[in-house]
């Protein structure tokens, strides 16, 4: 990748994160998530995934799931900046006369399924790549998974029929940011080592940064990894990433900021100062 396209990336990415801190306020959202997988979403819909504003209802589009919900708002800021919905619309967050809220709907353009409750799409996934396969089509068919995600059962379950099936046009993405809810994901339930338990259930793995553009650039083309393997590829991140006074802090989870707060975000984001927010800014969920 050239730097100008990386540039450019940073850049949209950037405004990705703007929208994000904007729909911290009059409500809230899951504030740290969203923003550690906010490059990685700019990357695939830039750079990976055959899906635009303009194919979003041709059968050979790629898919693209979001098990992990609650990390909408950099769904939504993406697609606010691809123009797959105005960036006015943004606005309507958490307003009860548009769909745009804490998970994603069908109901915006764009999103193939509702979700929400975790653990659930790897299974729709697979069940979208099993019907690719069968009818001899090339779509690729990618979810993102949390890491926290990894406690549901039905992840694993869906892992094993995904191996047997020996999908190689499904990847499954996990936002490696090493929290879930208010807590680190090692302290709860280890998860590691995530590589060597999905391959023992048949996929291929692949690590690398989830904030560097040329490292996932070289990750995602090398997929699939084994055309008789599902892939999996864990994106390092950061939760909170763009805003150091939040970054790695358990108690940045959910969040519901003030407008003197989201504009202290806001130019912290731009650099200008280091915002100090207490911990009685925070409405826990």
């Amino acid at each position: 990748m050239d730097k100008k396209r990386s540039e450019e990336l940073k850049q949209t990415a950037f405004k990705v994160r703007e929208h994000i801190i904007r729909m911290s306020g009059n409500g809230g959202c899951f504030i740290g998530a969203s923003l550690s997988c906010a490059d990685l979403i700019v990357f695939l819909y830039s750079e990976y995934l055959n899906i635009s504003k303009e194919n979003l209802k041709d059968p050979e589009r790629d898919y693209f799931f979001l098990s992990k919900g609650h990390d909408v708002p950099a769904l939504y800021g993406t697609f606010a900046e691809l123009g797959f919905i105005g960036k006015d619309r943004l606005k309507n967050h958490l307003k009860t006369n548009d769909d745009i809220y804490w998970h994603p709907n069908r109901n915006i353009p764009g999103i193939e399924f509702h979700s929400g409750s975790l653990g659930h799409l790897i299974s729709v996934a697979i069940g979208v790549a099993i019907d690719c396969k069968m009818r001899g089509m090339k779509n690729k068919v990618l979810v993102v998974l949390g890491d926290g995600e990894l406690d549901e059962g039905s992840v694993w379950e869906a892992a094993l029929v995904a191996g047997a099936k020996k999908l190689g046009n499904l990847t499954a993405v996990v936002d490696r940011n090493h929290f879930q809810a208010n807590i680190k994901t090692e302290e709860l339930i280890p998860l590691n080592p995530i590589s060597d338990k999905f391959e023992s259930f048949g996929w291929n793995t692949f690590s690398c940064s989830g904030h560097d553009f040329e490292e996932m650039k070289k990750a995602f083309s090398g997929i699939p990894f084994d055309s008789e393997k599902p892939s999996l590829v864990i994106a390092e991140t950061v939760r909170g990433k763009g805003l150091p006074s939040i970054e790695s802090r358990a108690d940045r989870w959910f969040v519901n900021f003030t407008e003197e707060e989201v504009d202290m975000l806001l130019k912290e984001l731009h650099g200008e100062e280091k915002a100090k927010l207490t911990s009685d800014t925070i409405v826990a969920r």
